[in-house]
């Protein structure tokens, strides 16, 4: 496997561990703030971007290169309310965006067509993360200081976890 592909992996697995992490501080306090609903979905998260980092391990394991488990860092642990949650989210999946990008940019310019195909399933998961995170904030602005809108809102986004499929039934992945 190329060295510098190989390392740009290993800085997304990274990335994905830590996505993990993130997600999990946020359950943690959501259920820690009577937020169900929000701590099951993050919950979920917290697990699809385990997945993402496991599919990122076996590929580098299975293309010759050595993947690299990482040290995490913790995350925050408090969180000023809900839309600030949602808020530092959209952020952070923007950023894991941009590491995206610049993965399959180093796959074109040293020319690994395998590595690119590949990461194509994540350019695409993405651009579903980012909106998820856009359509939750906007319905989040909707609601205001409302406590019965917030109070349906957080069922609301736990009947959706509900009725979604999880990376480990998903065999699109």
């Amino acid at each position: 496997m190329n060295e510098r592909v190989e390392a740009a992996l290993n800085d997304q697995i990274s990335k994905e561990a830590s996505s993990s992490q993130y997600y999990l501080a946020m359950a943690s306090w959501a259920e820690n703030n009577g937020l169900n609903g929000t701590s099951k979905f993050m919950y979920v998260h917290s697990d699809e971007e385990r997945f993402h980092m496991l599919k990122l391990v076996k590929f580098v394991n299975e293309r010759g290169g050595k993947a690299l488990i990482p040290a995490i860092s913790q995350p925050p642990t408090e969180f000023d309310n809900l839309k600030s949650v949602f808020e530092l989210l959209l952020k952070h999946e923007i950023s894991v965006t941009e590491s995206i990008n610049n993965l399959v940019d180093i796959c074109l310019q040293e020319k690994d067509y395998t590595t690119h195909n590949f990461v194509q399933w994540y350019v695409s998961e993405q651009l579903e993360e980012e909106a998820l995170a856009r359509t939750i904030l906007d319905k989040l602005k909707l609601i205001g200081d409302d406590n019965g809108g917030m109070y349906m809102f957080d069922r609301d986004l736990e009947a959706s976890v509900l009725a979604a499929p999880t990376a480990a039934t998903d065999t699109k992945k």
